[in-house]
């Protein structure tokens, strides 16, 4: 059954004091749009967005999402009911529509789909339970649990009052209902607006049962400040973390892990303190990663061990490695099992081989280093020329001296050795030693004492 999705995302959010559409304001390094059209695009085949507010920068956000998302743009911001009006013209050959908000980020694709599946041929409101729900839109039911109407907190009786239940605004509809429900909402109301709750005590009144899908006080938060934005952030953070829990991995202290994209782990791995974990992390059985960590789009293999403030962006750690304490693995880079790389090491577009180390102080920029090859502190490849990027070749078994720098386009050979202190600008054959040192000279009587 095809699901189409329009997503409202109009407003401006005047409360968060924002040149930014309120739907551009992140959470968890990702617009709340995104985190909601994401969402979206794995249960549905289309989302509509409504546009108005900041609508240029909106449509250059969603040109990254890679999903099929038109646009409608809703010319005056006369209600939720006017913004999905909108939308609907856009659905085409759907069975069903899912209205979701581009402020309320945290809906789980487990309770969509279950709102979805409770539509059927009717419609499905998605709603929550509140301990003081004062304020919000209560949901009046019939004997047999059908929500028929949405009655707001001024016109609500003492004993509507005492309804717990609210609605979110988020609701499922098979598409013939949902147009001709919003047909028949009109803006007779102190505000002049066309409220989308409108359509509930409308299709009730035409015989229409309406079902509710209770969902949790957290998925359905939204964000109209940056005091409720950073709300979201801790219950996001805790969703997150809880995931990490639920694999298996040990957390020192959840409350101090950041989770930021999506973890696949294997068994008996653990995570120290104040780690931030970002994109798509991949670790492999008994990875460890240790304080003050950052690692971002990138997979670590079985056994390795991330020491204290490594920083690994974009790379591929092989079986057995370990990294750090303060390394820096750039996009790119690519550590084959059993190597190491240390203290203020930093590599780039790297291929660093099996069993290799960079130990110290060293920077490995469009650098192939083959198996069992030693880097000496303070090593540079020196890959940029000031106009184009160049690589280093080092081949396997070889010694590459401390405070060396191999000035690229260059290659060591297998078995070779570079003198300390050396800048190498010519190849170096196999079994070779490779020297570049300016001859010392000293001159006498050179110091001369302090007045």
């Amino acid at each position: 059954m095809n699901v189409h999705t329009i997503v409202l995302a109009a407003g401006e959010g005047s409360r968060m004091k924002s040149n930014k559409a309120k739907s551009l304001q992140r959470i968890g390094g990702k617009t709340m749009l995104e985190m909601i059209c994401q969402t979206a695009g794995k249960i549905g085949e289309k989302i509509i967005l409504i546009i108005g507010y900041d609508k240029e920068s909106i449509l250059k956000e969603i040109d990254n999402y890679n999903l099929d998302i038109s646009s409608c743009e809703q010319q005056e911001p006369i209600g939720t009911g006017d913004a999905v009006k909108c939308g609907i013209n856009e659905v085409k050959e759907a069975d069903k529509v899912l209205v979701l908000y581009g402020d309320v980020p945290l809906i789980k694709e487990k309770t969509l789909k279950e709102l979805i599946n409770s539509c059927n041929d009717g419609i499905s409101i998605l709603t929550t339970v509140l301990d003081q729900p004062f304020g919000y839109g209560r949901v009046n039911k019939d004997n047999d649990g059908h929500a028929t109407a949405i009655i707001e907190e001024k016109d609500a009786t003492e004993d509507e009052k005492n309804i717990k239940e609210i609605f979110t605004g988020v609701l499922c509809s098979q598409t013939g209902l949902l147009k001709d429900g919003l047909s028949k909402i009109n803006n007779d109301n102190a505000a002049g607006e066309f409220y989308l709750t409108d359509i509930v005590s409308i299709m009730s009144d035409k015989g229409i049962k309406i079902k509710t899908h209770v969902a949790s006080n957290e998925e359905v938060k939204g964000a109209n400040s940056h005091s409720e934005l950073a709300e979201l952030e801790g219950i996001y953070r805790s969703m997150k973390v809880q995931e990490i829990l639920d694999m298996g991995i040990t957390v020192s202290d959840p409350s101090r892990l950041d989770v930021r994209g999506e973890v696949v782990s294997g068994k008996d791995c653990s995570i120290d303190v104040n780690v931030i974990l970002e994109g798509n992390v991949e670790l492999g059985d008994n990875v460890s990663i240790g304080p003050n960590c950052i690692i971002k789009n990138t997979s670590i293999d079985s056994n390795s061990k991330i020491d204290a403030f490594s920083h690994i962006d974009g790379a591929k750690v092989g079986k057995g490695c370990v990294i750090g304490p303060y390394a820096r693995l750039r996009e790119g880079s690519q550590i084959e099992a059993s190597a190491k790389v240390g203290n203020f090491v930093e590599t780039k577009n790297t291929v660093l081989g099996e069993g290799s180390k960079a130990n110290h102080l060293t920077y490995l920029g469009d650098t192939n280093i083959g198996k069992d090859t030693n880097v000496g502190a303070g090593t540079i490849t020196c890959n940029y020329d000031g106009k184009e990027k160049h690589n280093t070749v080092i081949g396997d078994d070889s010694f590459i001296g401390s405070n060396t720098a191999l000035v690229a386009p260059v290659t060591v050979g297998t078995n070779a050795t570079v003198a300390a202190g050396s800048v190498i600008t010519k190849d170096i054959p196999d079994n070779a030693l490779g020297l570049g040192r300016a001859k010392q000279s000293n001159k006498e009587n050179w110091s001369k004492k302090k007045d």
